[in-house]
Order: structure tokens, then C-alpha cells, then sequence
């Protein structure tokens, strides 16, 4: 006879921090059952929605994400908020031994300057949200119609979004987009995309792949804006990384435009000050030119130029949202923790653990998830047996509570219903797959209400 599970585990996010906690449940051989839950139908978080639509290879993590489903070895249940809207944390609680929360950071930090609030200023987090299909930002209708862009941030997100802005529809075509998304993309009439980055070009910390990459766009040239600095010779720094990001601006800033339909422009040492508008939307931005002093900071100068742009996107950084029900810090914008077992008031609240950005705060890359939802899983199973045992502990009694709160489940059958349709309009446009992002749309699909075209 085989053994039942004796412990019931929910994950509460199906993106990588998530995923990666329920195949370490899995690997520890322990008779515990896992409950994958996602407020959105589709699986993966970050990777779907966060990972630029032409890097493919990275999207093939995917791969990896998935192995914890198949052959069913994790439930998984989409379309499930939890909190307001959905079904209560404390009432989501009684049907578990553990929970382990994997919600991410998904607001946009803000620069802190004038004209922030006018249309046109937007974070990356929304922008990237919405040329990635995520149901949350289909109706963002960016600016678009205006030949100058301006992007705040000297991280690979930053190049992302200059790299998505700069590369034609056709191209953008053989990607994952939403048609409704590529078509905003056709109309795009953006010539310039100006990237600012707030340090000098030896300090910045993009990945040499990723910067590699817009130097080699078919459809837009790269000019360095760097005062002469690369010209006189600057320190070469000790990071590898480092080191051969500066080699190419080197390079570059050697080189000459070739005369490419757009143009990513890299202005070091600049930092937005002001922005302007006119009829309530964007229509420039005022930068501030800096210096480092001999400490090694950087300061203003208090010269400024302007820059002609009809879109401001800040790609600094992302911060969190409390969790209702857990102890939040606002400062760090986490999950107080002691190795991913949730603390209030420095006393280990039971049976709540993070993992992920919630837990650490939005730092490391995918594979970065893998070791911390490791830790927070050992930390879970050690604690596991004085547990207290769940009020309601069968899947049944979960699906009935579900029910009473309005909420159907999307179930990996049901994902993969999903999955089959995007891979079908895929087919149509000449790409691997084309996204639902509307949501309602994506459920239909799931649960076969919904006739394809």
C-alpha cells in the first residue's frame, strides 16, 4: 500500500522562486504534498513576464520550471488570488501545514523628481509587463508616437527596453509579443532612445552578453556620450564583467553612426532632474550632468541639458508590496526573516515561510532563487514535525472553500490547454508562440470555453 502524504505544503507563486521551492519539497523525499498557487492562469512569474520576449535561450529555464508538474507530481492552481478578492490568507492556512510565499516585488520605484506623475513616465516594470502579454498592463497604450525615448537605469532591464525599442516589428514578430502589442510596435515612431546612467562608464554592472547585444542590432547604430572620459584612459576595473563591458563602450566610442534607421544613445554620468511637459504628457527631460568626487560618489555639477522625448521609462529597481496577514519592513521591502522562516517581532511565525524577492529583496538572477528556496525548504522540513496539523487537510476541503469564494481553479491540464493555443497562434505569425494576455481570454482557453478563430 502506498504511503499518503502526512504533510500538505502550498507555495503561494508559480514563478521561478516559487517553482524552484516545490521541486526542492519534491527532491527531499519527504511524504509531503505540494499545492502550487498563482493569482494569474499561466505559470512561471518572472520568466513569462519579465525575461525580454527575444531572449529565448533564457526563457528556456522554463524547461527546468516545469519538471515539478510532470508527471504530476505538484498540483498546480491558477487563477487563484489569495487575499483580497479570493480566498482569505487565514482561511487558506487551514487546509495547510506550511505555506511558503513566493509573491516577488513588482512595484516600480520612482525617481523622485517633478513631472513624474505626467503621461508618459512610466516604470519598466510596466512597460516590460506590457510587451511581455501580462494581464495586468494590456490596456498601458505607451507613447510611442514621438522620435525621442528616454530610459533611466544602468541594468540589463534598462537595455531591454532600448534594445525592444530599437529593433523593427518584423523583428519583434518572430517573438512571443500579443498581436496587439506588435501593432503598437508597427506604429512606433521612436528614433532615439536615450539611456542615462547616473555613474561613469567603468562602474556599470550590465551583463557583457546583454550590452553585447545592441551592438549588434540590424536596425540601430550605439553612440557613446561619455565627456571624452574613455577617450583619456580611465582606471580598468578588477570584475571581469567589468572589465569587458568597458572593452566595448571603448569600441564603440571610437566609432562613428552608419547611418541605421535608430539609435541607442549611452549618456554617462547623467541623472534626470526634471520632467517636462506640455498638455499633460511628457515633452522632455532635464539632465544633470555629475562627477565623482574623491570618495568615489557621485555628485551633481549642476550643469544641465535637455533631452527631446515624448517617454520617460525608469528602470531602477522594483520594491514590494506587504503581504496582508505576514509582517512587512518597509525599509527593505521584505518579509521579516530568520533563512526564510517568516518572524514577527523576531519570534518565527508558524508554518509561514518566503523565498525569492519577497525573502531577499530583488537581487540575483533566476538561478539565484534555486539556493535561497533551498534554504527556506530546509528550514520548513526541519520545523515540519511540531507543525500544527491542518483544520481541513483534504484537497476536497480546499476546492470546496475555493468554490464558496467564487474561485475556479485553472489546473495544469488546464494550463495546458493555454499553452496549446498560444503555440497555435505561434504558428500563424512564424514564431514558437504568440501570448493570450487578456485574461479573461486566457481562462476561457483554459478551461475549453473558449473557440479559437
Amino acid at each position: 500500500m502506498t504511503q499518503q502524504p502526512h504533510a500538505r505544503v502550498a507555495v503561494i507563486g508559480a514563478g521561478p522562486s516559487g517553482l524552484y521551492a516545490a521541486a526542492a519539497l519534491l527532491a527531499s523525499g519527504e511524504p509531503v504534498s505540494v499545492e502550487v498557487i498563482d493569482r494569474l492562469p499561466a505559470p512561471y512569474g518572472l520568466v513569462r513576464y519579465g525575461v525580454a520576449p527575444d531572449h529565448v535561450k533564457m526563457k528556456s529555464v522554463i524547461r527546468v520550471l516545469q519538471r515539478p508538474f510532470d508527471p504530476a507530481d505538484v498540483e498546480f492552481l491558477g487563477g487563484v488570488r489569495v487575499g483580497e478578492g479570493g480566498i482569505p490568507l487565514e482561511e487558506l492556512r487551514q487546509h495547510f501545514h506550511a505555506i511558503v510565499h513566493a509573491t516577488g516585488s513588482s512595484v516600480d520605484r520612482m525617481l523622485g523628481v517633478p513631472g513624474e506623475e505626467l503621461a508618459g513616465s512610466l516604470g519598466s516594470g510596466a512597460f516590460v509587463s506590457w510587451y511581455c502579454g501580462h494581464p495586468d498592463h494590456t490596456g498601458l497604450r505607451p507613447l510611442l508616437d514621438h522620435p525621442g525615448v528616454a530610459v533611466v537605469g544602468a541594468g540589463n532591464v534598462a537595455l531591454d527596453v532600448a534594445r525592444v525599442l530599437a529593433k523593427t516589428s518584423d523583428e519583434m514578430a518572430g517573438t512571443d509579443v500579443p498581436d496587439p502589442v506588435l501593432d503598437v510596435l508597427r506604429g512606433s515612431a521612436v528614433r532615439d532612445v536615450h539611456v542615462l546612467i547616473r555613474r561613469g562608464p567603468e562602474h556599470v554592472r550590465f551583463t557583457p552578453a546583454e550590452l553585447r547585444q545592441i551592438g549588434e542590432l540590424a536596425n540601430a547604430d550605439v553612440v557613446v556620450h561619455d565627456d571624452g572620459l574613455l577617450a583619456d584612459g580611465v582606471e580598468e576595473p578588477q570584475d571581469k564583467r567589468q572589465k569587458q563591458n568597458l572593452a566595448m563602450l571603448t569600441e564603440w566610442s571610437r566609432g562613428a553612426p552608419t547611418g541605421k534607421p535608430r539609435c541607442i544613445h549611452l549618456w554617462f554620468l547623467r541623472s534626470p532632474v526634471r520632467i517636462l511637459g506640455s498638455d499633460g504628457r511628457v515633452s522632455g527631460v532635464v539632465v544633470e550632468r555629475n562627477t565623482t568626487d574623491g570618495n568615489g560618489r557621485v555628485v551633481g555639477t549642476g550643469v544641465e541639458e535637455t533631452l527631446d522625448v515624448g517617454l520617460v521609462v525608469r528602470a531602477i529597481g522594483y520594491a514590494a508590496e506587504p503581504v496582508p496577514g505576514l509582517p512587512f519592513d518597509p525599509v527593505t521591502g521584505t518579509v521579516p526573516n530568520i533563512g526564510g522562516r517568516v518572524v514577527r517581532d523576531g519570534v518565527p511565525v508558524p508554518g509561514a515561510y518566503v523565498t525569492g524577492w519577497i525573502k531577499r529583496g530583488p537581487t540575483g538572477v533566476i538561478g539565484t532563487n534555486k539556493s535561497d528556496a533551498n534554504e527556506t525548504v530546509a528550514a520548513l522540513l526541519e520545523d515540519l514535525p511540531s507543525l500544527p496539523a491542518p483544520a481541513h487537510p483534504g484537497p476536497e476541503a480546499l476546492r470546496a472553500a475555493l468554490a464558496a469564494h467564487g474561485v475556479r481553479p485553472v489546473d495544469w491540464t488546464g494550463w495546458l490547454r493555454l499553452d496549446a493555443e498560444e503555440v497555435r497562434r505561434g504558428g500563424l505569425r512564424g514564431a514558437e508562440r504568440v501570448k493570450v494576455a487578456e485574461l479573461a481570454e486566457m481562462i476561457d482557453h483554459a478551461h475549453g470555453a473558449s473557440t479559437s478563430p
